[in-house]
């Protein structure tokens, strides 16, 4: 797996589980992403995006969304999109 900077937590929101993240790349909804810090190790799926409390289904650079995370992340835990990286085949 590839894995490319996507942006940084801002906040954390313990009681809905959900991490603010500024963007600095696409994201959308079913996108995997790793949320990783000095004592973070998160890797999931998105399944729930939002922009200022209204769902959406993807966002871009200079967004700030929220996401449901699976676990406790900190502010400045840096967030990266996980892609399957195309090897080139040999003949």
């Amino acid at each position: 797996m590839a894995r490319k900077r996507l942006g940084k937590v801002v906040n954390y929101f313990k009681r809905v589980q959900a991490a603010a993240v500024e963007l600095e790349d696409e994201l959308a909804l079913g996108d995997v992403i790793t949320i990783a810090g000095r004592t973070t190790d998160l890797t999931q799926t998105v399944e729930s995006l939002q922009i200022e409390n209204k769902p959406v289904k993807s966002a871009g650079p200079g967004d700030i969304v929220g996401i449901r995370v699976g676990a406790r992340v900190r502010p400045s835990d840096l967030v990266y999109k996980e892609s399957e990286e195309q090897q080139p085949t040999g003949t």
